[in-house]
């Protein structure tokens, strides 16, 4: 229900352990109390009180069974009575017999010894922290190794350590055998393969007329780079086949080495498209039924592209549409990306000012596209 904190109630073996200590500390406290109260108290007062004690212990002993007592009543009588004798104990009307707080006695004994005698690391020492971070980095850059491979690569490294000591790091921090771990994940092989990735998407934008204007266009991974492919009103299957033989010139001509392209299911890509990349070594990879986040760099380029130029543009016509060589220059030659730790594709980060020139910084603005981009450099 709304409004109620719902709380997990304690297990039962907490619970027992909050109860003992609980009592102890209860026991404790009114052991104090009764032996401060009975400081003032002269010698005949106290008899009396004892005989009186006495008695209501042998009616209470005639009325009930075998009393239940738990581990902090035996702790409190062991160590009120461990110093009278057995023969003065056997006098004492108690509830239990001599030879059990006696007993009890020594057991209290027996664990103050065991605790003290008892080595504070038992077993083997702890294996050095950096080897373990070791051996974590390898499983973790080498999914496929299982825990006798790294052993060996630490022996290769002069680092001599058991290979059970090895399988019980991986165990410690739950990593699963080498067979379960070889699996790939898709953000995996996007990391792994990102100097051989492109990735192409279509995306549709309105002209003043209402006409639709179909755009393709081609980012690469590693770098960044856009490259516009084509606009066109009616995306036929000759049309785009032409863009891949352009695409695959391109790449032929720049000397990248592409082996991916990474598309979506669009029904405007033809068999012929994909055929055309494959003649130049490129295979085509298809996203997941609606998994926009697979093609998430071309995404999120395109979402750039409408909040920076097309939100902002009133589009005539198809020829209107220069614009976007124009976004696609400035992307390419001034637009910083985090990726690239704030570089653009085609321009890499100038040099770090000294302090001195800092003082005296004289910033000019170019625009583009009318003042809809801007770009900033340093006077010449």
């Amino acid at each position: 229900m709304q409004g109620r904190l719902l709380v997990e109630p304690p297990r039962p073996a907490a619970r027992m352990l909050d109860c003992a200590v609980a009592t102890s500390v209860s026991l404790t406290l009114s052991t104090a109390v009764s032996f401060i109260r009975l400081l003032p108290m002269s010698s005949h007062e106290k008899d009396l009180e004892i005989l009186a004690l006495r008695h209501q212990l042998v009616v209470l002993q005639r009325q009930t069974g075998k009393p239940q007592l738990t581990w902090p009543d035996r702790a409190l009588l062991a160590a009120l009575l461990h110093h009278l004798p057995r023969e003065r104990l056997r006098q004492l009307h108690l509830i239990v017999s001599p030879d059990t707080v006696l007993r009890w006695h020594r057991k209290l004994l027996r664990r103050r010894h065991a605790k003290a005698s008892r080595p504070k690391r038992p077993g083997r020492p702890r294996t050095v922290r950096s080897i373990r971070v070791l051996v974590l980095r390898l499983v973790h850059e080498n999914p496929s190794w299982g825990y006798r491979r790294v052993h060996g690569e630490l022996a290769a490294l002069g680092i001599k350590v058991a290979a059970s000591t090895v399988w019980s790091i991986l165990k410690e921090h739950g990593i699963p055998p080498a067979p379960d771990r070889q699996h790939t994940t898709w953000a995996t092989f996007l990391r792994s393969q990102a100097e051989a990735i492109l990735a192409a998407d279509f995306f549709e934008t309105k002209t003043l007329t209402g006409a639709s204007l179909t755009v393709l266009t081609v980012i690469e991974h590693a770098t960044r780079r856009v490259r516009i492919l084509g606009v066109t009103t009616q995306p036929t299957a000759a049309w785009v086949t032409q863009l891949a033989r352009n695409l695959a010139m391109d790449i032929q001509d720049s000397g990248a080495r592409i082996k991916y392209l990474i598309r979506d299911r669009d029904v405007r890509y033809p068999s012929s498209f994909d055929s055309v990349l494959a003649d130049q070594g490129v295979e085509a990879v298809k996203t997941g039924v609606k998994m926009p986040r697979m093609n998430a760099i071309m995404e999120r380029w395109i979402r750039s592209c409408r909040a920076e130029l097309l939100d902002r543009t009133l589009i005539w016509d198809q020829a209107h549409l220069h614009a976007l060589r124009e976004y696609e220059q400035f992307h390419n030659e001034h637009r910083p990306h985090r990726a690239l730790t704030g570089a653009a594709p085609l321009r890499p980060l100038p040099e770090t000012l000294e302090s001195n020139q800092l003082a005296h910084l004289d910033v000019r603005r170019h625009d583009r596209l009318g003042g809809i981009l801007h770009e900033y450099q340093h006077a010449a």
